[in-house]
C-alpha cells in the first residue's frame, strides 16, 4: 500500500480493534484463540484492503470476515494440534453472575462452530437473519435451523431437555 491508504487501515483497525475482539472472544471463548482470529482477520484486511475499503459497510464486511475466518478454522489442521502435557484444569468457578456466563460459554463451546457463529450474531450482536446469512455465505433458511438446533441443544446442555423438545 503505497498509495497512503496504510495510514486508513492502521486508523480503521485501531478504532475497531475492541470490537473485533470483543466478538472473536465470544466467537471462541478463549482470549488467546480470540486474539489469533483477530489477528488473522486484520492480516487478511490488509492484503485485501483496497478492495475491503470500498465496500458500502466496512464494518459487516470485516465481522464477516472474522466470522469465516472462525468457521473455517476448525477444518485447519493445526486447530486440532494440543500442546499439553497433561490437561489443564478447569478455570475456577466464580460466584453469581460470571458462574451463569462461564457455564453458558461452556455449553457454547460444545456446540458446532457454524452454531456457535449464528448464535452469536443473532443474540449478542443482534443482527438479522439476512446479515447472518450474509456474513456466513448461507440462506436465511439455513440461518433459522441452526439457530434452532443451537437453541436446542443448549436448552439440552443447560439442562432444560423440555424446552429443547418443544422446537
Amino acid at each position: 500500500m503505497l498509495d497512503g491508504s496504510e495510514k486508513e487501515y492502521t486508523e480503521y483497525v485501531s478504532a475497531r480493534l475492541p470490537a473485533l475482539r470483543r466478538m472473536a472472544f465470544l466467537l471462541a471463548g478463549d482470549e488467546h484463540r480470540a486474539d489469533d482470529l483477530v489477528q488473522q482477520t486484520i492480516t487478511t484486511l490488509f492484503l485485501k484492503w483496497r478492495r475491503a475499503s470500498a465496500a458500502q459497510h466496512l464494518d459487516a464486511y470485516v465481522r464477516t470476515m472474522l466470522v469465516r475466518t472462525f468457521v473455517d478454522e476448525k477444518r485447519l489442521a493445526w486447530a486440532r494440534v494440543r500442546l499439553f502435557w497433561q490437561a489443564p484444569e478447569p478455570p475456577p468457578v466464580e460466584s453469581g453472575g460470571a458462574e451463569d456466563r462461564q457455564v453458558v460459554r461452556a455449553a457454547l463451546a460444545r456446540l458446532p462452530r457454524r452454531q456457535q457463529a449464528v448464535l452469536v450474531l443473532r443474540f449478542f450482536y443482534d443482527l438479522p437473519v439476512d446479515e447472518v446469512a450474509t456474513a456466513l455465505g448461507c440462506s436465511a433458511g439455513t440461518v433459522k435451523s441452526q439457530t434452532s438446533r443451537g437453541l436446542a441443544t443448549l436448552r439440552r446442555l443447560l439442562g432444560e431437555p423440555e424446552l429443547a423438545t418443544t422446537i
